[in-house]
Order: C-alpha cells, then sequence, then structure tokens
C-alpha cells in the first residue's frame, strides 16, 4: 500500500494536546479506552477470597477470566455455584445502551464495579469476552499489593465494526505459536479482523509450486483462524493481486502470465490469469472457514492492461477499464462464495469506472479525493487506512525525536520522522476523510519490507486497534504510557524513553550509510508515473577504505575523510548504545509480560552497537595504516609492519563480532519465526530480488538481509589483501609479521 495518503496527512497541523482521561488519572490503564465511564470515590479490593459465575458465558471469556487473572494478577479465583458476595458475574442477556450503534451492539458491554460485586453485562459474547478484557486490564495493585478495582460503572462499544490489524509475511514466516501469542494480544486489545498478507506463505493444493517451502497447510491456516475465531477475531486472507505477484511469477510454469514480461503484474489479458488467481482465491477459501472478508489486495496495479497481447489500446481510460473489468469479476466470484470483497481501490481507477465497481466491495484507501462523491452515492463502505510503519529500517518511527542533524535529509519521511507514527495515526484515523463517508473499520498497516521484527509493530497495532475502537482518545502521549504498562506490566521502567533510544540508534544507522542505486538488479518496473519511475532500487553500503601501496606503504585514508562525521559521531553513539542495552537487560528482568519483545529489541540495539564498532574499527585501521605510511617513509620496517599488523587485526576482530553477532540474532529472531528461505523435505526456496519495489528484506534469502550493507563493503577481501601486502613487506624488508590473527568467532 503506498504512503502517499499518509504522508498527506502528516501535512495538517501538529494535534492539540490531549487531557489525560479520568481513568487514567486515577492509575488505571485500559486499551481502549471506554466510550463512558463513571468513576465513584471508593475503590474494591479484589483478593482470592473472590468466586466467579458466569452460568451461560462464553467457555473462551470465563477461561480468560479466570487465566489472566492468575497470570497478570496473581488471582486464583473458584467458581461459584450461585452469585453472591464477592463475586465477579459475567452474563449474556438483553442490554439496552444509549447510543451504540447496531451495527456493534453485539460488541458493547457493560461493567459495574460496587464493594463487594463486579458484573459485566453483554447482549452477545463478543461484548462479554470484551468486557473481560476491560476488567483485567482494569485491575491494579496498591502500595501493599493488593489488586482492586475502582467502584465504576463502564458502558463501551466499537465505534468502528472491523478493527483490522496488518500481518506481513511477505519476507518471512511466523511460527503458529507466535501468531497465537498475536492474536491473544490483539482480542486484548479489542482488534477483531486479521488482514494476513499470506503471498507463498501458504501452500495452494491447486498450484503448490507457489508455496514456499514450509508454507502452511491448509489444516495449519484453519488452525489459526478457528484459534482467531475463538477470540472473536476473522483472520482475513490478504492475496496480493494482479500486481505484486513476483512470489507466483517468477516460476518458469507462470512465466507467459507476466504483463509486459515482468514479475510484478500478471496479464489480465488473459483467462488463464483469472483462472489461476480463483484457484488461489479457492483454495484459501476452504482454508479459512467462518471468515466473512477477503481482500483481493489490488494494490498499486499501474499498469493493467499492458501486455502485448491485449485486444484494446494501452490508455488511461483502457487501463481503468482492465482495473475495474478485474475488481468486478474478483468480486463476483467472491460473492459466490459468501465472502465480502475488501481492496485497495486507487489510481488507475478514473471515475467512470469507480462507478462500475459493485457497491458492497469494502474500499480499503479511498485513493482518489472524486472517489468520495461516488462511493457516498453508492452507500459503499470503508476502510480508514493508517500506517504504522513506513520505510523505517530496524524499527519505526513511533515517537517524536529530536530533529534531524543539520544538513541531514530523510526524504518524504522526514515529517514521520520528528512528528512520530503514533501521533500521525492518531490523526490518520480521528481526522480522516473517509469519516465523510461510512467507514466499516480501521486498517492498521504494518510493513515488513525494511526488514523490521513484527514484535516491532506492537505499539503501533496497539494504537490501530485503540482508535478503530474509539476514534480520538485518548491523545498519543496517554496511549504510549499506558501501552507500556499494558504491554510489559507495571514494574517496567522508562520504556517510552527506551522506545526513542531503539528509534534514536535506528535512525542513526539508516543515516550512516551511502544510499546507492542497486549494483544488484535494475531500477524497478515503475508506479503510476510510467515504467522504470519512482521506484529506483537502492543499496546500503559504504566505501571501503584504500590500501597502502605494496612496496612504500604510501596511504590516503580516504575512509576517515568521506566518513569523518559517523566516525565523530561512533563514540557517543556507542556509549548511549551501551546505555540502551543496560536498560533493555534491567527491564527483561522486571517485566512480567512479553519478555521475548524486549529481546527482540535488545537485539537490534546489539546490531546497531555493531555498526558503532564497525566505523570506528575501519577509521581505526586507517590511522594505523598512516601510521604504517610513516614509519615506512622513516625506514623503521618493523614499527611498519606492527601498524599494518595492528590495521589488519582490527577489522578481522570486526569480523569476528559481525559473525557472532549474526548468530545471536538468528537464535533470537527464529524463536518467532522459521528459518528465512528455508529449504524443507528437500525443496530449496527459489530466491528472486524483487525489482518491483526498494525492499531491502528480499537482498537475501535468509536473515543475512540484515548484514548485506556491510558485506557489500567488502571488509574480508579488504583484510586478506592486507594481510598479503603485510607479509610482503615483511619479507622485503626483513620484518617480523608475526601476530596477524584471523578472524575468530565469538561462542
Amino acid at each position: 500500500m503506498t504512503p502517499v495518503l499518509f504522508l498527506l496527512l502528516l501535512a495538517a497541523p501538529v494535534a492539540a494536546q490531549y487531557a489525560p482521561t479520568d481513568l487514567f488519572l486515577r492509575g488505571h490503564s485500559v486499551i481502549p479506552t471506554p466510550q463512558r465511564v463513571e468513576l465513584s470515590a471508593g475503590d474494591v479490593r479484589v483478593d482470592s477470597s473472590w468466586t466467579y459465575f458466569a452460568s451461560g458465558a462464553p467457555a473462551i471469556a470465563v477461561r480468560a477470566l479466570v487465566e489472566d487473572l492468575a497470570v497478570f494478577h496473581g488471582l486464583e479465583l473458584k467458581q461459584a455455584a450461585a452469585p453472591g458476595a464477592q463475586t465477579i458475574v459475567l452474563r449474556v442477556s438483553p442490554l439496552t445502551i444509549q447510543g451504540v450503534p447496531a451495527e456493534t451492539s453485539t460488541q458493547a458491554y457493560r461493567l459495574v464495579a460496587a464493594p463487594g460485586r463486579i458484573e459485566i453485562t453483554a447482549a452477545a459474547p463478543a461484548g462479554l469476552f470484551y468486557g473481560v478484557q476491560t476488567l483485567i486490564q482494569l485491575i491494579r495493585a496498591n502500595q501493599r499489593g493488593e489488586p482492586y478495582v475502582p467502584e465504576c460503572r463502564i458502558e463501551d462499544w466499537p465505534r468502528l465494526a472491523l478493527r483490522f490489524l496488518h500481518w506481513d509475511t511477505k519476507h518471512h514466516q511466523d511460527r503458529i505459536p507466535t501468531l497465537k501469542r498475536y492474536i491473544d494480544w490483539a482480542a486484548r486489545f479489542k482488534a477483531n479482523m486479521i488482514g494476513f498478507e499470506l503471498e507463498d506463505k501458504f501452500s495452494y493444493p491447486s498450484n503448490p509450486v507457489i508455496g514456499a517451502p514450509g508454507a502452511f497447510t491448509p489444516a495449519e491456516l484453519q488452525e489459526i483462524v478457528d484459534y482467531g475465531l475463538e477470540r472473536y477475531i476473522q483472520v482475513v486472507p490478504v492475496i496480493q493481486s494482479p500486481a505484486h505477484m513476483a512470489y507466483v511469477l517468477k516460476h518458469p510454469q507462470f512465466a507467459h502470465l507476466r504483463a509486459d514480461g515482468n514479475n510484478y503484474q500478471s496479464d489480465l489479458c488473459q483467462e488463464e490469469t483469472y483462472k489461476l488467481l480463483f484457484q488461489m482465491y479457492d483454495d484459501v477459501i476452504a482454508a479459512t472457514r467462518g471468515v466473512d472478508y477477503f481482500f483481493v489486495s489490488t494494490d498499486e496495479v499501474y499498469y493493467a492492461g499492458i501486455a502485448g497481447n491485449c485486444k484494446l489500446p494501452y490508455t488511461p481510460e483502457n487501463r481503468s477499464k482492465h482495473w475495474a473489468d478485474f475488481a468486478i469479476r474478483a468480486r463476483d466470484h467472491l460473492a459466490s462464495r459468501d465472502r465480502r470483497m475488501l481492496a485497495w481501490i486507487e489510481h488507475p481507477l478514473l471515475d467512470g469506472d469507480m462507478k462500475r465497481i459493485p457497491n458492497d466491495v469494502i474500499d480499503g484507501v479511498v485513493g482518489e479525493e472524486s472517489f468520495v462523491p461516488i462511493q457516498k452515492r453508492k452507500g459503499m463502505r470503508q476502510l480508514i487506512y493508517a500506517s504504522t510503519q513506513g520505510s523505517e529500517f530496524l524499527f519505526p518511527d513511533h515517537l517524536p525525536i529530536e530533529s534531524l542533524p543539520p544538513g541531514v535529509q530523510m526524504g518524504e519521511f522526514e515529517a514521520v520522522y520528528t512528528a512520530g507514527r503514533i501521533a500521525a495515526l492518531h490523526r490518520s484515523i480521528s481526522g480522516s476523510r473517509v469519516w465523510r463517508l461510512n467507514p466499516i473499520g480501521s486498517f492498521a498497516a504494518a510493513w515488513g519490507d525494511s526488514g523490521l521484527h513484527n514484535e516491532t509493530f506492537w505499539l503501533g497495532w496497539s494504537a490501530g486497534a485503540r482508535w478503530g475502537w474509539h476514534p480520538g482518545t485518548p491523545g498519543p502521549e496517554q496511549h504510549a504510557a499506558e501501552f507500556m504498562n499494558v504491554y510489559y506490566g507495571p514494574r517496567t521502567e522508562s520504556m517510552i524513553e527506551i522506545y526513542r533510544d531503539v528509534q534514536r540508534q535506528a535512525r542513526a544507522w539508516q543515516r550512516a550509510w551511502d544510499r546507492v542505486v542497486s549494483r544488484v538488479r535494475r531500477p524497478g518496473y515503475g508506479n503510476h508515473e510510467g515504467p522504470g519511475l519512482g521506484t529506483t532500487r537502492h543499496d546500503l553500503t559504504l566505501t571501503p577504505p584504500g590500501l597502502p601501496d605494496p612496496t612504500t606503504l604510501a596511504f590516503v585514508p580516504a575512509f576517515s575523510a568521506k566518513y569523518q562525521s559517523q566516525a565523530a559521531e561512533a563514540p557517543a553513539l556507542s556509549l548511549r548504545n551501551n546505555q540502551l542495552q543496560h536498560a533493555l537487560l534491567a527491564n527483561i528482568a522486571r517485566a512480567s509480560r512479553n519478555q521475548y519483545n524486549l529481546e527482540v529489541l535488545l537485539s537490534l540495539a546489539r546490531f546497531t552497537g555493531h555498526h558503532w564498532n564497525l566505523i570506528s574499527a575501519v577509521a581505526g585501521a586507517e590511522g594505523e595504516l598512516a601510521k604504517a605510511s610513516a614509519a615506512a617513509a622513516d625506514r623503521n620496517a618493523a614499527a611498519a609492519v606492527r601498524h599494518l599488523v595492528a590495521a589488519h587485526n582490527r577489522i578481522a576482530r570486526i569480523e569476528a563480532e559481525s559473525a557472532a553477532l549474526r548468530r545471536y540474532l538468528t537464535n533470537v529472531w527464529e524463536r518467532s519465526q522459521y528459518p528465512k528461505g528455508r529449504t524443507v523435505d528437500g525443496r530449496p526456496f527459489l530466491h528472486i530480488l524483487d525489482d518491483t519495489k526498494d525492499h531491502w528484506a528480499d537482498r537475501t534469502p535468509d536473515l543475512g538481509y540484515m548484514f548485506y550493507p556491510e558485506q557489500s563493503i567488502g571488509l574480508s577481501d579488504w583484510r586478506v589483501r592486507l594481510k598479503e601486502i603485510t607479509e610482503s613487506y615483511a619479507k622485503l624488508n626483513g620484518a617480523n609479521a608475526d601476530g596477524l590473527s584471523e578472524p575468530q568467532a565469538e561462542p
């Protein structure tokens, strides 16, 4: 999904400051904030003498109550035969709450906490489940460690019926226990839809070659879906089509379906394309029973009808017609399977063809302003699109941080860098132009193309779920504070500043590289501006240091001169990185929930910290080479060789550190993900570089892409050549070259 609309929102004036909610000021963090809260002065202490009564309540609501009270608050409640004193009562019964929209009434609940009694009432099972989630978050411990809730009356319901979180698995495949944990936390934040971007992570029985080795089987996907349905979450398949189809078109047997001969887009002028896509749709539908929706994507179909065999000339009007023809056929096919279609409706569709799109299609983006009145007349529904991440590397720009250093530019994402995506997401949902229409839901997108681990998205995901439930309330600052409390537990410290420091390190790491046109592939396929425009691939790299003259050791420290600012910053960044690692380690010990998430952040801190060591090592090696050159000029061969050896060994140590870091990062990340690009049952992953987008994570089939920029410098070859120069110079000048060390990877 293009970030254009999202960036336009960033140009709006900075949102006003939002006062903390009364519930938060009483010391209670609840995500999302309930719609209506009446607080009394007293508190209700809850201990293990309490019981629960849940006759007729859904099993998942009872299990969530009992298990989360035990795990999060140490409360072991027994079941009561009848409601009485000191009882938590769960009840499904007719419920009237003023102001609840009809389409969200099944998600509404009432929670009343009074001395000796807490009662949650809902008209439907989903509402009761959400009421339990609120109660679990509402409980906190007093100074004596005793759990309590405030005396209160809460009436709550979602403003938007569908609250999507986005799982992007183009470049990795999460393990099933990981996805179940994600569903658990999505449910705690009252999300009820997951947009699961499967690409080749599903086995497609009709065309099994499409599924990557080890892709989810139909039974495994249905297991994930069923787990979500039990928690009132629909895992909605997102099948990239008819563009972004390199995961299909890279295979030789589908080469004839490539539009314009390129992997990016399928040929809409061949009936076989429709046959293939609808087979894929049907395979996924059969493995997602119980789901009502299907996201056909239609993302960035910039070249509909460009294929040479198309009968109509390739014009803007015919391009729009082909786009609409595809959308209509896809909708009809899905409707015959009882699935409601969601799609990104955007350029190149023109207004005349917008009118042809079936009224029951849900628009995920409203890509053109001119579509607004057309969709309003048609009675169409929409999602409010908000991105939790765009093109940032390593870690999203969640929070506002300092302005960019003088002379440094981050391109189109500079506004995000300084304002923070959480504030922008708040503005995107509460101030969206889609409110002029009739939105049915929100979509909190999280794109993994720049190599971000899914654990880095939770602050944004929780914000998207929160403001889809209660748009605009609270402000982004309170949300960040409450998220840290709810997600990690109340004992963690300074988590917001830890997030800022991870963000600072990630952005400093991103700035420290040269961004050059890729030497590996030709420019990208293009965008709406035309083929080859706007999506030229880039790589991150640094110019390698020079080598001394083999005979005279004459040397020019080009690296230190070119990267003087990076070398000057490296010591301070390294110190701050070390402080960040200490803070993360301390909070891993304090956190009562989601310690693994903090381990992922620690892996990112160590990854960026290694980069400052690398820059310092290369600059230091050049310093040794300059000393070697000076010693050679003074005819002090022994001293010159000592400096050559020191330069060599600095790089050998950084190579060893890099190898150890790669093993560590792989160990941490693959606890939640399957090995990237794995071989299963002798079948290897077919890796191609996706030449349609500037996707960093497709540089290698495995996690090696994280080290791709470093490897592009060529330090290993440089060190080997320096070793040869050192040994040759020492031999010619009667010096001793002992002490040259090879990289010794740490255990």
